[in-house]
């Protein structure tokens, strides 16, 4: 969709604004809901990064332009009465002012979490595997071709495995088991990384596996 067809299907209300609600492309997670003129509108469009209008102030202002914790943009879709925008985006950093990564979260329950962690993670990984940063970990593995993470992969299940053990053993802290998956989740990355496989293909042959 042009940025000419999204002006021509949203009904702006007598100040001149629509409610934009923004959604997280990764988790589905409804992030905050902002106000656009036909200004910020094309602006949000125009360079990516979600731009609203501040009733309060009066003015522009573009997401994380204090912050550093951006909104990029992926979609618009105008809704069916053509009174609120849904904005789909890729958070960089919490959204909320509060710190929470949702302004629907409450500020003092538990950090949110969610598998979209894991693409952030995958992200950071094919940088390293294309960049080869020296001093970085992940491109020492990279380096030492298929064995170097494979080594590791290895290893960490049966770190894993005897973390699992000790819990049922002797009901140890969840901690540990959590820090040898996380190990092995990390390096099975770095594997397909380095074996240029896209982790959506593994994705694929979950969802065939969901008996």
């Amino acid at each position: 969709m042009n940025d000419r067809a999204i002006l021509d299907g949203v009904q702006f209300d007598s100040a001149g604004l629509v409610a934009g609600i923004v959604q997280d492309a990764d988790t589905r997670k409804v992030l905050m809901l902002g106000w656009l003129n036909t200004e910020s509108l094309r602006l949000t469009y125009e360079t990516g990064q979600v731009t609203f209008w501040s009733r309060s102030r009066g003015e522009l202002w573009r997401k994380g332009e204090t912050s550093g914790n951006t909104l990029e943009l992926v979609d618009l879709a105008v809704d069916c009465d053509g009174d609120a925008i849904l904005i789909t985006a890729r958070p960089a950093g919490p959204t909320c002012h509060t710190g929470t990564v949702s302004c629907f979260d409450d500020a003092d329950g538990p950090p949110d979490r969610s598998f979209a962690e894991l693409d952030q993670l995958w992200r950071v990984i094919s940088q390293r595997a294309e960049d080869r940063p020296a001093g970085s970990y992940t491109a020492r593995l990279l380096a030492g071709g298929v064995e170097g993470p494979g080594r590791k992969v290895t290893e960490e299940a049966t770190e894993v495995l005897l973390a699992a053990k000790d819990h049922a053993a002797n009901h140890a802290d969840d901690q540990r088991v959590a820090e040898e998956a996380a190990d092995l989740v990390y390096h099975l990355l770095v594997l397909l990384a380095e074996r240029q496989i896209d982790p959506t293909l593994v994705l694929e042959e979950l969802a065939g596996r969901r008996r």
